[in-house]
């Protein structure tokens, strides 16, 4: 895995990692384009370093995408 980096999205900051396809052992779905990411599939890790008031912490909002859809997220309707 690589390291942590932040980038912004929707006017806030994301933690954001990459993840390999042997460390990617869950299938998810992926906010951006709400397509199924199958098991082995390299892809994005993204979460708000500052949390909801929904969450406890930013974590917990993490969210599996499509590594060019996290790309493209900003080109992407809500």
């Amino acid at each position: 895995m690589s390291p942590d980096r932040v980038e912004t999205y929707g006017g806030a900051d994301y933690v954001v990692r990459a993840v390999t396809g042997s460390a990617a052992t869950k299938p998810y779905t992926c906010p951006g384009c709400r397509q199924r990411i199958k098991p082995a599939t390299p892809h994005t890790v993204a979460w708000p370093v500052e949390p909801s008031i929904f969450a406890e912490e930013g974590l917990d909002e993490r969210r599996h995408w499509h590594n060019s859809c996290w790309a493209a997220r900003d080109r992407r309707r809500p």
